[in-house]
């Protein structure tokens, strides 16, 4: 049975748990004051305040021509109030329209940049309201640039619209409609759109673009197109093409404009659900598409492409890496550890802080192979009232650079305020990963913490996305069910 971290109250209870399990993973039991997470951090000129970084999200919340809505600007003011002094992008911006990876994406072009740009202003303003009139001097905000690729759905939610890097012999049997991969003319001219973005994104007035490569999107398949023919497929150097090009081009053409890169920097194989609901791996062929896929548990041997591909982006002049793994569309469970799956999703078939763990390790090899980059882990969403523990041991000890938040910020924008200030957490606010936030858009419906967030417990779509949460197989003692949702 794997307990609920909630049921986990003291730091022997959760140590116990660890050691009993097998997993390694560490953590400091009483928090420091001052707090290692309050640390500035200045690398190359840029300076930000704090370890605490708010990674991108999509919130399916756009306008219909790619614009935000007032939910999105709503989301954007709350990563303002929220202390943290790197923000990641923000957000998930597509560089075209059919790279949106549903109809309600933003989507950067001249029509849409003011508004775009705005979002910025909206942070900001939070921020200096909260923390004082100059308090942006040591933020570092920027966008997400994405194209979706095989996971495009830019016309109708339920009606996927792939453009693939490279054939899948599993993935590809997933879209009955059939898949069309990208010629090399198609993504020489995705890199101008990139760069066109970037150029968007720099007069909107942010400071960074990160140029995307997780998840299973375009630029993250394009790293493991090992089986794609031509000068974007086979070898490590092709593989990377893209991704350089990109790099290169805005460099050239917008030196004022820094970047950053978020990167998948490990894989499993595609996972399916069993017959009892637990996820499980498919079959693959040996020589299959990917990029770091771990074999059994041999993740040091799975990041030599990335620490290959790391230290070929730091003679780039890349210094800002945030790191991630596999993609929600075919392993959930590694790349956003939960104890509840999503809609679609599968129960996990591990215990969930094994793939928080996993995270944690692979950043930390990382950043002792490549000690002069800036690290940005994710996965510590799942780790609840032990996430600032984890996270200043981690700060501390040198694993990594800066802790990234991802899905506890919609419950608790102002985590980070509350660890910095020496606050208790507010447990009723803690992410618990019950995934409606990913069921929501998995049923057409805007993205939000239906469970925990007054403000989404309120609207229409908690009701019908709480009749569709999926219950977990592994009850626990000592920690309630997630909440209903009020009628």
């Amino acid at each position: 049975m794997i307990p609920r971290v909630a049921s986990l109250k003291t730091a022997a209870a959760f140590r116990a748990h660890l050691t009993t399990s097998k997993i390694p993973l560490e953590f400091d039991d009483t928090l420091a004051n001052p707090s290692p997470l309050a640390l500035p951090l200045e690398v190359d000129g840029v300076r930000i305040g704090n370890r605490f970084c708010i990674l991108p999200m999509e919130g399916w919340d756009g306008t219909a021509d790619g614009r935000p809505s007032d939910l999105t600007r709503r989301r954007w003011r709350n990563f303002g109030l929220s202390g943290a002094k790197l923000i990641w992008g923000g957000e998930a911006v597509a560089i075209r329209q059919d790279g949106r990876a549903n109809p309600h994406q933003l989507l950067m072009n001249e029509a849409n940049q003011a508004s775009i740009a705005s979002l910025c202003d909206d942070l900001v303003a939070e921020h200096r309201a909260r923390f004082g009139s100059n308090a942006d001097a040591d933020m570092y905000l920027g966008l997400q640039l994405t194209h979706s690729g095989r996971y495009a759905r830019p016309e109708v939610w339920n009606r996927p619209e792939p453009l693939a890097a490279c054939s899948h012999p599993v993935l590809d049997k997933r879209f009955p409609q059939g898949v069309r991969i990208l010629s090399d003319d198609e993504l020489d001219r995705l890199v101008d759109d990139f760069i066109a973005a970037a150029r968007l994104a720099y007069n909107a007035g942010f400071k960074f673009v990160d140029v995307k490569q997780c998840h299973g999107y375009l630029g993250h398949e394009l790293l493991g197109a090992r089986t794609r023919p031509g000068k974007y497929g086979g070898s490590l150097d092709n593989r990377t093409r893209f991704a350089r090009q990109v790099i290169q081009g805005i460099r050239a053409t917008i030196p004022g404009l820094q970047m950053v890169v978020r990167v998948s920097v490990f894989d499993f194989v595609p996972y399916k659900k069993d017959a009892d609901g637990i996820g499980a791996p498919e079959e693959m062929p040996g020589d299959a598409p990917g990029f770091g896929v771990v074999s059994g548990e041999n993740l040091d041997e799975a990041l030599q492409e990335a620490r290959a591909w790391l230290k070929a982006l730091e003679g780039f002049g890349i210094r800002w890496i945030c790191t991630t793994a596999g993609s929600p569309y075919y392993n959930p469970h590694i790349q956003r550890p939960a104890y509840f799956p999503p809609l679609d999703g599968y129960q996990p078939p591990e215990d969930p802080l094994r793939g928080v763990a996993r995270q944690i390790e692979a950043t930390a090899q990382l950043k002792a192979a490549l000690p002069n980059m800036v690290f940005v882990g994710s996965a510590y969403s799942y780790l609840q009232e032990w996430l600032p523990h984890v996270g200043q041991h981690a700060v501390r000890t040198g694993m990594t650079d800066v802790v990234g938040l991802g899905r506890v910020v919609l419950s608790y924008p102002d985590l980070p305020a509350d660890v910095l200030s020496g606050k208790p957490l507010r447990r009723q606010s803690i992410c618990r990963t019950f995934s409606d936030c990913t069921t929501g858009p998995r049923m057409g419906m805007v993205s939000g913490c239906y469970p925990l967030d007054p403000f989404y417990v309120a609207r229409p779509e908690a009701k019908p996305i709480s009749a569709a949460r999926v219950p977990t197989r592994r009850p626990s003692p000592g920690d309630p069910l997630p909440p209903p949702t009020r009628d």
